[in-house]
């Protein structure tokens, strides 16, 4: 199994989100700059993002984007499926013509039910981290948060 830049580029943003802004709306541009990542493909991103409903946007002055849910409710395997669809994991296990037949169905049943487990057990494990499980890694790792900038009005 492969996971595209996409997926890679959506796991980061929400990682940022999740880190960095503190249950405010962070701005495409601040995410980009911060995760190195080119502002015109996030903007594409963040609209698998809220099709998935992992994030929603507003719009004006302090507008951005913002997660829907908590850190602890989005699992890897959400954003996974929210960028590149389901998590199918596949084994391609080359076939003799010999198997190929109807008597050699039998023999490959066995084996198929077991890589079709294998698969699953694999996709479950994606379930089981979380953007909180990444936040308290960036914390364990003295990972600095962008601190908000201050305004003074005078």
């Amino acid at each position: 199994m492969k996971l595209s830049t996409r997926c890679r580029y959506a796991t980061l943003a929400l990682f940022d989100i999740a880190y960095h802004s503190r249950g405010q709306a962070t701005q495409v541009r601040q995410i980009a700059e911060r995760q190195d990542i080119p502002v015109r493909f996030l903007e594409q991103i963040f609209q698998d993002l809220k099709r998935a409903e992992l994030v929603d946007g507003r719009r004006g002055r302090n507008g951005g984007y913002f997660m829907r849910r908590m850190p602890e409710q989005i699992t890897v395997g959400d954003i996974i499926r929210a960028t590149d669809g389901p998590i199918e994991v596949s084994f391609y296990v080359e076939e003799t013509v010999s198997e190929a037949n109807a008597e050699g169905r039998g023999k490959r049943e066995v084996p198929a039910a077991l890589w079709a487990e294998i698969g699953q057990r694999i996709a479950s494990v994606f379930d089981d981290f979380t953007l909180a499980d990444l936040v308290a890694r960036a914390e364990a790792a003295g990972i600095s948060r962008d601190e908000p900038a201050l305004m003074y009005f005078i």
